[in-house]
Protein backbone atom coordinates (compact mmCIF):
# COMPACT_ATOMS: atom_id res chain seq x y z
CA UNK A 1 0.00 0.00 0.00
CA UNK A 2 1.15 3.62 -0.95
CA UNK A 3 2.23 5.76 1.60
CA UNK A 4 1.44 8.82 -0.48
CA UNK A 5 -1.60 11.02 1.00
CA UNK A 6 -4.13 11.68 -2.42
CA UNK A 7 -7.43 12.85 -2.53
CA UNK A 8 -9.04 11.82 -5.60
CA UNK A 9 -12.33 13.71 -4.96
CA UNK A 10 -10.34 17.04 -5.41
CA UNK A 11 -9.48 16.15 -8.81
CA UNK A 12 -13.10 15.13 -9.75
CA UNK A 13 -14.12 18.38 -8.30
CA UNK A 14 -11.23 20.34 -10.29
CA UNK A 15 -12.48 18.87 -13.11
CA UNK A 16 -15.71 19.71 -12.73
CA UNK A 17 -17.42 16.03 -11.83
CA UNK A 18 -20.35 15.53 -10.37
CA UNK A 19 -19.77 13.71 -6.81
CA UNK A 20 -22.31 12.18 -4.27
CA UNK A 21 -21.83 10.60 -1.21
CA UNK A 22 -24.08 9.58 1.87
CA UNK A 23 -23.81 11.12 5.91
CA UNK A 24 -23.01 8.58 8.33
CA UNK A 25 -25.32 9.50 11.31
CA UNK A 26 -25.24 6.42 13.23
CA UNK A 27 -21.55 6.32 15.31
CA UNK A 28 -20.50 3.04 14.58
CA UNK A 29 -18.31 1.30 11.95
CA UNK A 30 -20.63 -1.60 10.81
CA UNK A 31 -22.64 1.03 8.68
CA UNK A 32 -19.68 3.32 7.21
CA UNK A 33 -18.34 -0.19 6.40
CA UNK A 34 -21.48 -1.17 4.67
CA UNK A 35 -21.58 2.12 3.06
CA UNK A 36 -18.24 2.68 1.91
CA UNK A 37 -18.64 -0.62 0.22
CA UNK A 38 -21.30 0.72 -1.88
CA UNK A 39 -19.23 2.91 -4.27
CA UNK A 40 -19.84 6.60 -2.94
CA UNK A 41 -17.14 8.86 -3.90
CA UNK A 42 -16.99 10.00 -0.08
CA UNK A 43 -18.47 9.38 3.36
CA UNK A 44 -19.23 12.00 5.57
CA UNK A 45 -19.75 11.13 9.43
CA UNK A 46 -21.85 13.94 10.70
CA UNK A 47 -20.11 14.85 13.96
CA UNK A 48 -23.23 17.78 14.52
CA UNK A 49 -26.12 16.20 15.41
CA UNK A 50 -25.14 12.43 15.71
CA UNK A 51 -24.32 11.83 18.63
CA UNK A 52 -20.90 9.96 18.11
CA UNK A 53 -17.09 11.20 19.92
CA UNK A 54 -14.13 11.30 18.45
CA UNK A 55 -13.20 7.76 19.32
CA UNK A 56 -16.24 6.34 17.04
CA UNK A 57 -14.97 8.46 14.38
CA UNK A 58 -11.74 6.82 14.44
CA UNK A 59 -13.27 3.50 13.97
CA UNK A 60 -15.55 4.61 11.31
CA UNK A 61 -12.75 5.99 9.56
CA UNK A 62 -10.63 2.94 10.08
CA UNK A 63 -13.83 0.94 8.37
CA UNK A 64 -14.02 3.32 5.33
CA UNK A 65 -10.14 2.77 4.96
CA UNK A 66 -9.21 1.25 1.97
CA UNK A 67 -12.54 0.81 0.63
CA UNK A 68 -11.43 3.94 -2.47
CA UNK A 69 -14.26 6.27 -0.61
CA UNK A 70 -12.70 9.70 0.83
CA UNK A 71 -13.40 10.16 4.43
CA UNK A 72 -15.25 13.79 5.29
CA UNK A 73 -16.06 15.06 8.56
CA UNK A 74 -19.31 17.22 9.80
CA UNK A 75 -17.25 19.06 12.71
CA UNK A 76 -20.02 19.93 15.52
CA UNK A 77 -18.90 23.42 15.33
CA UNK A 78 -16.40 26.03 13.39
CA UNK A 79 -13.84 25.23 16.57
CA UNK A 80 -10.12 25.55 15.50
CA UNK A 81 -9.39 22.11 17.90
CA UNK A 82 -12.59 20.04 17.24
CA UNK A 83 -11.15 20.59 13.32
CA UNK A 84 -7.94 19.34 13.91
CA UNK A 85 -8.39 16.28 15.81
CA UNK A 86 -10.65 14.83 13.10
CA UNK A 87 -8.30 16.37 10.05
CA UNK A 88 -5.42 13.90 12.91
CA UNK A 89 -7.49 11.43 12.71
CA UNK A 90 -7.92 10.84 8.72
CA UNK A 91 -10.37 12.80 7.41
CA UNK A 92 -9.59 14.29 4.07
CA UNK A 93 -12.36 17.34 3.94
CA UNK A 94 -14.83 19.06 6.58
CA UNK A 95 -17.95 20.38 6.37
CA UNK A 96 -17.68 23.19 8.61
CA UNK A 97 -21.28 24.24 10.02
CA UNK A 98 -22.98 27.70 10.57
CA UNK A 99 -20.65 30.07 8.66
CA UNK A 100 -22.21 33.24 8.45
CA UNK A 101 -19.15 35.74 7.67
CA UNK A 102 -16.29 35.92 5.73
CA UNK A 103 -14.13 36.10 8.87
CA UNK A 104 -15.41 32.90 9.57
CA UNK A 105 -14.74 30.90 6.65
CA UNK A 106 -11.34 32.76 7.09
CA UNK A 107 -10.98 30.71 10.30
CA UNK A 108 -12.57 28.03 9.19
CA UNK A 109 -9.62 27.60 6.10
CA UNK A 110 -7.23 28.30 8.84
CA UNK A 111 -8.10 25.56 11.16
CA UNK A 112 -7.26 23.29 7.96
CA UNK A 113 -4.15 24.43 7.16
CA UNK A 114 -0.75 23.81 8.45
CA UNK A 115 1.48 27.32 8.86
CA UNK A 116 2.19 29.80 7.62
CA UNK A 117 -1.44 29.36 5.84
CA UNK A 118 -3.05 28.08 9.00
CA UNK A 119 -3.14 27.61 12.89
CA UNK A 120 -3.38 23.65 12.63
CA UNK A 121 -1.06 22.18 15.03
CA UNK A 122 1.47 19.81 13.46
CA UNK A 123 1.76 16.20 14.87
CA UNK A 124 3.88 13.10 12.84
CA UNK A 125 2.83 10.37 15.02
CA UNK A 126 -1.53 10.67 14.10
CA UNK A 127 -3.15 8.55 11.82
CA UNK A 128 -3.66 10.98 9.11
CA UNK A 129 0.27 10.62 8.88
CA UNK A 130 -0.05 7.02 9.36
CA UNK A 131 1.49 6.99 12.45
CA UNK A 132 5.02 8.80 11.43
CA UNK A 133 5.25 6.16 8.60
CA UNK A 134 4.31 9.16 5.84
CA UNK A 135 5.42 12.36 7.82
CA UNK A 136 7.40 13.74 5.12
CA UNK A 137 4.33 13.17 2.67
CA UNK A 138 1.56 14.36 4.71
CA UNK A 139 3.22 17.61 5.35
CA UNK A 140 4.21 18.30 2.19
CA UNK A 141 0.67 18.15 0.85
CA UNK A 142 -2.23 18.25 3.34
CA UNK A 143 -2.46 22.05 2.85
CA UNK A 144 -3.61 20.86 -0.90
CA UNK A 145 -5.63 18.33 -0.33
CA UNK A 146 -7.47 18.91 2.22
CA UNK A 147 -10.98 20.14 1.28
CA UNK A 148 -12.77 22.68 3.17
CA UNK A 149 -16.94 23.32 2.40
CA UNK A 150 -18.78 25.67 4.66
CA UNK A 151 -22.35 25.53 5.04
CA UNK A 152 -24.90 28.87 4.37
CA UNK A 153 -27.89 28.07 6.92
CA UNK A 154 -29.15 31.92 7.50
CA UNK A 155 -30.43 34.80 5.77
CA UNK A 156 -26.87 36.51 7.19
CA UNK A 157 -24.76 33.93 5.39
CA UNK A 158 -26.18 34.89 1.82
CA UNK A 159 -26.06 38.64 2.80
CA UNK A 160 -22.14 37.97 3.38
CA UNK A 161 -21.80 35.27 0.50
CA UNK A 162 -19.57 37.71 -1.83
CA UNK A 163 -17.11 38.00 1.14
CA UNK A 164 -17.21 34.37 1.64
CA UNK A 165 -16.88 33.08 -2.10
CA UNK A 166 -13.59 35.47 -1.37
CA UNK A 167 -11.82 33.62 0.98
CA UNK A 168 -8.52 32.05 -0.30
CA UNK A 169 -8.59 28.37 0.44
CA UNK A 170 -11.94 27.77 0.56
CA UNK A 171 -13.03 24.94 -1.46
CA UNK A 172 -17.13 24.44 -1.35
CA UNK A 173 -20.09 26.08 -0.54
CA UNK A 174 -22.98 23.83 1.11
CA UNK A 175 -26.36 25.02 1.45
CA UNK A 176 -28.31 23.83 4.61
CA UNK A 177 -32.09 22.91 3.66
CA UNK A 178 -33.03 22.61 6.45
CA UNK A 179 -31.11 24.93 9.08
CA UNK A 180 -31.84 27.52 6.00
CA UNK A 181 -35.47 26.98 6.32
CA UNK A 182 -35.95 27.59 9.51
CA UNK A 183 -33.93 30.82 9.86
CA UNK A 184 -36.28 31.92 7.16
CA UNK A 185 -39.03 31.66 9.54
CA UNK A 186 -39.79 28.17 7.68
CA UNK A 187 -39.04 25.52 10.49
CA UNK A 188 -39.23 22.11 8.44
CA UNK A 189 -40.02 23.59 4.87
CA UNK A 190 -36.93 23.86 2.82
CA UNK A 191 -39.46 23.60 0.13
CA UNK A 192 -41.17 26.43 1.01
CA UNK A 193 -41.12 29.37 -1.96
CA UNK A 194 -39.14 31.99 -0.01
CA UNK A 195 -36.47 28.95 0.85
CA UNK A 196 -36.34 28.19 -2.86
CA UNK A 197 -35.69 31.98 -4.01
CA UNK A 198 -32.84 31.87 -1.19
CA UNK A 199 -31.51 28.67 -2.97
CA UNK A 200 -31.88 30.51 -6.49
CA UNK A 201 -30.19 33.37 -5.08
CA UNK A 202 -26.96 31.41 -4.03
CA UNK A 203 -26.71 29.23 -6.65
CA UNK A 204 -26.74 32.28 -9.05
CA UNK A 205 -23.45 33.48 -7.15
CA UNK A 206 -21.69 29.99 -6.23
CA UNK A 207 -22.00 28.75 -9.59
CA UNK A 208 -20.08 31.15 -11.52
CA UNK A 209 -17.28 30.76 -9.35
CA UNK A 210 -14.02 28.72 -9.02
CA UNK A 211 -15.78 26.97 -5.41
CA UNK A 212 -17.99 24.18 -5.73
CA UNK A 213 -21.81 23.88 -4.80
CA UNK A 214 -23.06 20.97 -2.76
CA UNK A 215 -26.41 20.48 -0.78
CA UNK A 216 -28.78 17.68 0.82
CA UNK A 217 -30.78 16.07 -1.89
CA UNK A 218 -32.41 12.29 -0.43
CA UNK A 219 -34.59 11.75 -3.77
CA UNK A 220 -33.28 10.86 -6.89
CA UNK A 221 -35.73 13.57 -8.20
CA UNK A 222 -33.85 16.36 -6.40
CA UNK A 223 -30.42 14.77 -6.90
CA UNK A 224 -31.56 14.84 -11.03
CA UNK A 225 -32.34 18.87 -10.72
CA UNK A 226 -29.29 19.67 -8.05
CA UNK A 227 -26.87 17.83 -10.60
CA UNK A 228 -28.39 19.69 -13.76
CA UNK A 229 -28.04 23.24 -11.76
CA UNK A 230 -24.29 22.25 -11.87
CA UNK A 231 -23.93 21.40 -8.29
CA UNK A 232 -20.92 18.59 -7.98
CA UNK A 233 -20.89 17.70 -4.43
CA UNK A 234 -24.74 16.02 -3.20
CA UNK A 235 -25.64 14.12 0.38
CA UNK A 236 -27.87 11.75 -1.77
CA UNK A 237 -29.20 9.94 1.83
CA UNK A 238 -28.18 9.41 5.33
CA UNK A 239 -27.40 5.44 7.12
CA UNK A 240 -30.42 5.76 9.93
CA UNK A 241 -32.88 7.49 7.87
CA UNK A 242 -32.76 4.59 5.27
CA UNK A 243 -32.66 2.02 7.68
CA UNK A 244 -35.80 3.84 9.20
CA UNK A 245 -37.43 3.96 5.52
CA UNK A 246 -36.75 0.43 4.76
CA UNK A 247 -37.99 -0.91 8.00
CA UNK A 248 -41.25 1.46 8.08
CA UNK A 249 -41.97 0.33 4.46
CA UNK A 250 -41.63 -3.68 5.24
CA UNK A 251 -43.56 -3.15 8.87
CA UNK A 252 -46.75 -1.44 7.10
CA UNK A 253 -46.40 -4.20 3.93
CA UNK A 254 -46.94 -7.20 6.63
CA UNK A 255 -49.54 -5.26 8.22
CA UNK A 256 -51.38 -4.53 5.07
CA UNK A 257 -50.89 -8.21 3.52
CA UNK A 258 -51.27 -10.43 6.98
CA UNK A 259 -53.10 -7.96 9.74
CA UNK A 260 -52.10 -6.31 12.95
CA UNK A 261 -52.07 -9.49 14.95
Amino acid sequence: MTNEFHNPVRQKLKDGQKTAGAFLQIPHSIPAEIFSMAGFDWLIVDMEHAPGDYGDLLHQLQAISGSGTVPFVRPPWNDDVAIKKILDAGAQGVLVPYVNTGAEARSAVAACRYPPLGVRGVSGSNRAARYGNNVKNYLDVANREIIVITAIETREAIDNLDDILAVDGLDGIFIGPMDLATNLGHIGNPGHPDVLAAFAEIEAKVLVTDKFLGTLTTTWERTQECFAKGYQWLIVMQDGSALVRAANEMAARIRREYGEG
